[in-house]
C-alpha cells in the first residue's frame, strides 16, 4: 500500500492512510487519524487524531478536519470551509470531553467558505452552497444556502439541480442523467429518496491503510 505526501507535509505516526491518496503542501495529519484510499488533501489541510476521512474524498486548501468530524466516502470539501466541534468554546475552559460529532454522508459536497456548526448531519449527496452557515441537519439530496442555511432546492446525485417540485409533485427526474427520485413528507419534513435503486447513504467502506512515517507528535485541542 502506498500514498504520496509532499516534503512539507507533516504526518505523525501512527496514522492510517489508504492507497493512492495525495497529501499536498504544509498539510498536517495527526497520529491516530484515519484517511481512506484515493483521497486528495490540498495545501494547508489539518486532520485531527480522531477525525475520519473515507475513500475518494477531496479536501481543498485551508480546511481543518477536527476531532468529531466524520467524512463518508466521496465527500468534497471546498476551499476554506470550516468545521467546528464544540458548541460553546471558551479559551479558559477545557471542553475536549464535549466534542459533538459531525457526520458528512456519502457523496456530499460542502462549498467554499461554508461553515458547518458541530452536531449537525449532512445527508448523502447533499450540497451546501458556498458561504452557507449550517446550523441544523441537512437531508440527503438537499441543496442548502444562506445564513443560516435553508433548503433552496433538491440536487441529483450527479450534481445537477433537480426541477422545482410543485405542491402535488411526488417524483422528480434529473434532466442531465435521468435519475429518478421520490418525494415523501411535506414542509420541513420533506425528504427525497432515489427511486432507481441507488442507496441514499452508505456504510463506511474503509480499506486497510499503511501506517505513516514517524515524525514529531503535537497536541490537539480544537474547540470551536
Amino acid at each position: 500500500m502506498s500514498y504520496w505526501a509532499h516534503a512539507t507535509a507533516i504526518i505523525d505516526s501512527p496514522a492510517s492512510i489508504g492507497d493512492d491518496t495525495k497529501i499536498w503542501h504544509f498539510t498536517h495529519v495527526m497520529a491516530g487519524a484515519r484517511i481512506g484510499a484515493r483521497c486528495s488533501l490540498g495545501q494547508n489541510v489539518f486532520v485531527a487524531s480522531r477525525a475520519v476521512v473515507g475513500d475518494g474524498c477531496r479536501i481543498q486548501n485551508n480546511v481543518s478536519i477536527y476531532d468529531g468530524v466524520d467524512l463518508d466516502d466521496d465527500v468534497f470539501v471546498g476551499p476554506s470551509a470550516v468545521f467546528t466541534n464544540v458548541i460553546n468554546p471558551r479559551a479558559f475552559i477545557h471542553r475536549q470531553g464535549e466534542i459533538r460529532r459531525t457526520p458528512v454522508e456519502l457523496g456530499a459536497t460542502i462549498g467554499a467558505n461554508a461553515t458547518i456548526v458541530c452536531g449537525t448531519r449532512i445527508g448523502a449527496f447533499a450540497f451546501v452552497a458556498a458561504g452557507a452557515v449550517v446550523t441544523q441537519d441537512v437531508p440527503s439530496y438537499a441543496l442548502v444556502g444562506g445564513v443560516p442555511a435553508r433548503r433552496i432546492g433538491w440536487i441529483c446525485r450527479c450534481g445537477v439541480t433537480l426541477p422545482k417540485a410543485g405542491a402535488r409533485t411526488r417524483s422528480l427526474r434529473c434532466s442531465a442523467c435521468s435519475a429518478g427520485y421520490g418525494i415523501a413528507g411535506r414542509g420541513t419534513a420533506t425528504r427525497l429518496t432515489a427511486s432507481d435503486g441507488r442507496a441514499p447513504s452508505g456504510a463506511q467502506r474503509k480499506k486497510a491503510a499503511t501506517p505513516a512515517a514517524t515524525r514529531s507528535t503535537s497536541v490537539n485541542e480544537s474547540s470551536g
